[in-house]
């Protein structure tokens, strides 16, 4: 189900938390998320579960009203698709496929491209047909390499970092004192720990990854890898996999632990942010009664854009200057400059002094904000902050008292900063209350909106409990943008 945000004006979608232990049905990618349609007056539609993992209905086509009654017969397909869907491999039979694999000679060691598999000897005729390339020890230790990414953009996209991002997180990881890296969703992270660790030339450092992609199982240990959806907090294999994230969150002789995610861009950020608290509460259960009131150590890498959304979740986070870049995206690169640059920034619960920016990239450090910026980012005496997001110069508007983007301008008729070919004139603004159009405070903090349910509710109860619908018949339908589009859209814009 395609629920990025709004598909025009007139609605949008909402994601509810669950709550109250009311337990969601299930899909193939574990429990799915129950979401709301939201009329731009506030009016609340019907709520309906959809898949935590894929935002297009041809990946999973799961869909379910929250109020349906579901029959034996759907229940039982449902389950049966779900049991096709399963690995044909267990993840332990993975592991001892791996032990197999590394005692075998070199010339014996193969990797069919076609099936994204490693290959024991007794698999080659089965195989012979298809591509395969031989294995060296080098290679086994980049699976990130040796596999090819996914591209579905609505399901499971993987962009990988670089060599330069990689190296700089684990350096600042490993100057901050972490020896435990939870990789979720990071695997080139993971990858560069257990090389450096190789290499015997730094203090060791232990790392998990948890990853929806399951490919990624026939290269590590049951300890190293638990097959994992992040937009739901849900282990594959259940109670083995939830132990062994117990196990690595405990910390003991000196030991740190540290969170390191980077989820897919186009995922929705309240169930990221619920899993990541969920992940939070399991460290802070382990720990001493000293730290029982702090947050577990995170970094979430995302794009910028989206900075008040992630502060709304985590208001002890602060956004990081830093550009990620990635090996397999074209866009985000390091290097570009204006409108070009990577997007992709960290956002981090650890002191903002403490994460130490490379100056031979053009950062410094603002002794004012007390962080790392980049050289372009002038720290603002009205403003009293850095508040550059895309890594340009900054301007001060001194009639909105704030800093704006350098190719925005004010507009009187609107009265704020926009670009010169923006929309103009009343009701244009797409700030503010999406339920009563207020400028003065967002959707989230309006105090109707929950009066739209109530007289849902009332009228409903009036009318026999029928769904008795308030507009027209016969209504013009507004040509529906697709998810991607939309958000290339909202990209593109945010950019300028």
């Amino acid at each position: 189900m395609d629920v990025t945000e709004a598909n025009d004006d007139s609605f949008g979608i909402e994601v509810i938390l669950p709550q109250g232990g009311k337990t969601a049905p299930c899909c193939p990618h574990g429990p799915t998320l129950l979401f709301e349609k939201v009329s731009k007056g506030g009016e609340k539609g019907r709520r309906f579960y959809a898949c935590s993992a894929c935002r297009d209905r041809k990946d999973c086509n799961f869909f379910q009203w929250e109020d349906e009654k579901v029959s034996e017969v759907r229940l039982l397909a449902r389950e049966a698709e779900k049991q096709s869907k399963r690995p044909l491999v267990t993840q332990q039979e993975y592991c001892n496929r791996l032990r197999k694999f590394s005692a075998l000679p070199l010339d014996e060691k193969k990797f069919c491209q076609d099936c994204q598999i490693l290959l024991l000897p007794g698999l080659h005729e089965a195989h012979s047909s298809h591509r395969s390339m031989a294995v060296s020890p080098a290679q086994l230790t980049r699976p990130s390499v040796l596999l090819r990414p996914l591209d579905n953009k609505k399901s499971n996209a993987q962009y990988l970092f670089t060599e330069r991002s990689s190296h700089f997180l684990l350096d600042s990881l490993a100057a901050l004192g972490f020896t435990k890296v939870l990789c979720v969703g990071t695997p080139r992270l993971q990858e560069l720990i257990k090389l450096r660790n190789l290499d015997q030339k730094h203090k060791p450092m232990k790392s998990l990854l948890l990853d929806i992609d399951f490919r990624y199982a026939q290269f590590y240990s049951q300890d190293e890898f638990c097959h994992y959806n992040m937009f739901n907090h849900h282990f594959f294999d259940g109670e083995a996999s939830s132990a062994v994230l117990q196990a690595f969150l405990q910390e003991a002789d000196g030991q740190k632990v540290v969170m390191v995610a980077d989820p897919p861009f186009g995922g929705l950020v309240k169930p990221l942010a619920n899993t990541f608290s969920l992940i939070s509460q399991s460290w802070r259960k382990l720990q001493t009664s000293d730290s029982s009131n702090t947050e577990m150590p995170m970094m979430w890498i995302f794009p910028y854009f989206l900075e008040p959304r992630i502060l709304e979740c985590f208001p002890s986070f602060t956004m990081l200057d830093y550009q990620v870049d990635y090996d397999n995206h074209s866009l985000y690169k390091h290097g570009k400059t204006g409108r070009k640059q990577s997007p992709v920034r960290l956002f981090t619960n650890i002191s903002p002094k403490d994460v130490v920016l490379p100056k031979d990239e053009g950062y410094r450090f603002c002794s004012i904000c007390q962080r790392f910026v980049l050289f372009l980012n002038k720290h603002c005496a009205k403003c009293n902050v850095c508040p550059s997001k895309d890594g340009r110069e900054w301007k001060h508007c001194s009639t909105c008292g704030k800093c704006v983007k350098p190719s925005w301008k004010h507009c009187q008729a609107c009265g704020r900063c926009a670009l010169p070919a923006h929309p103009c004139g009343p009701g244009q603004a797409q700030d503010g209350c999406f339920s009563c159009g207020s400028r003065e405070h967002k959707r989230k903090a309006c105090p109707l909106k929950d009066s739209h349910r109530i007289s849902s509710h009332r009228s409903k109860a009036k009318s026999g409990g029928k769904n008795v619908s308030r507009h027209p018949l016969v209504k013009p339908k507004a040509k529906r943008m697709s998810g991607g589009a939309r958000r290339a859209k909202k990209m593109a814009a945010l950019s300028k």
